[in-house]
């Protein structure tokens, strides 16, 4: 086995980044359906381990963008979760201020810059980010998270193609789920492993375990180190499984309830448990109380974001446009 070099508060941080992102998005279901969140809302229960293993890979000044599964994503990022829950909820303190709501959050304190609605639409953005990134000349890495349901359009073929005739920074993270909406990759794929796709632009490429953060977090570090020593481009996929519906307006009868609970069997949260209670890092104690704080946070973000008020109406066309000399 692989000798850890993570400290025990820093594993402890990611079952706490884990719960975080889990409780969150069960309380934003939850206000989904009392109405309090309008439009769409898509999930990143099951997926938790991909999400904070990976992000967790990153440098300070690296670069995000990803689809409109990200609640996690920002809040693994840093982001204020009482901004996040007010973006959901359409509210002026929200990191959009309440325009983007959940497919759109935009936090560039934090690196993250945006969810995006178009499937796909982000890859093409992020090789842009990248290319800058490299006329610049920094030591940063892009990471653009897409669903393998994102493969199977031009723009993620362009993209990769341009990105490593460039020699640009940039990691494509395929988040695979299993379902783009309820079709299957052997049902909308010519190929089922989306990983191949990447070697037919001479792209170094592998898959990984997502319901593993350990293996998420070892593989994109491992990717991240090779992209800053070459500045080439890199894809990873991580194998994972989301429980809830494509969105909350998805029954998910596209899969049997069998299906469903072999994976939850697999639940990156408990498999990650597991892990540090055998390395004497967890005991139960210790665990309630990071659940407890974890509630406790939940609420109060909540409670924030219903405080909240609504954007102005005088303010509708204000932040269409980026303001002169903004960055």
């Amino acid at each position: 086995m692989k000798v850890r070099t993570e400290k025990k508060e820093q594993l402890l941080d990611f079952y706490r980044q884990m719960m975080l992102i889990r409780r969150f998005e069960e309380k934003a279901a939850q206000l989904y359906t009392q109405a309090y969140i309008g439009g769409y809302c898509h999930l990143n229960v099951g997926e938790e381990a991909t999400v904070v293993g990976a992000l967790s890979a990153l440098g300070p000044d690296d670069y995000v963008v990803s689809n409109y599964r990200e609640h996690g994503h920002a809040l693994t990022l840093g982001s204020d979760p009482g901004a996040v829950m007010a973006e959901l909820l359409g509210k002026e303190t929200g990191v959009s201020r309440g325009r983007g709501g959940s497919m759109h959050l935009f936090d560039p304190e934090h690196r993250l810059y945006g969810g995006y609605g178009i499937v796909g639409g982000q890859i093409p953005l992020a090789v842009g980010m990248a290319m800058a990134v490299q006329y610049r000349g920094q030591d940063r890495v892009v990471m653009c998270l897409f669903g393998e349901g994102a493969t199977n359009i031009g723009a993620f073929h362009e993209s990769l193609n341009m990105a490593k005739v460039y020699r640009l920074p940039v990691l494509f993270l395929c988040v695979n789920n299993q379902y783009a909406m309820g079709s299957t990759p052997n049902e909308a794929s010519a190929v089922p492993e989306m990983v191949t796709k990447a070697l037919a632009y001479d792209m170094p490429a592998e898959q990984v375990d997502g319901m593993d953060l350990l293996e998420v977090r070892d593989a994109t570090l491992r990717n991240v180190e090779q992209i800053r020593e070459t500045g080439e481009p890199r894809f990873l996929e991580a194998i994972t499984y989301r429980f809830r519906g494509h969105s909350m307006a998805d029954a998910g009868r596209y899969r049997t309830q069998e299906e469903l609970r072999r994976w939850q069997e697999r639940d990156p949260i408990n498999t990650f448990v597991r892990y540090l209670e055998d390395e004497g890092v967890l005991t139960q104690e210790l665990r309630e109380q990071i659940d407890a704080s974890v509630e406790e946070e939940v609420e109060r973000a909540t409670q924030f974001a219903m405080d909240s008020p609504a954007p102005d109406v005088a303010d509708l066309y204000k932040y269409v446009y980026a303001e002169d000399g903004q960055q």
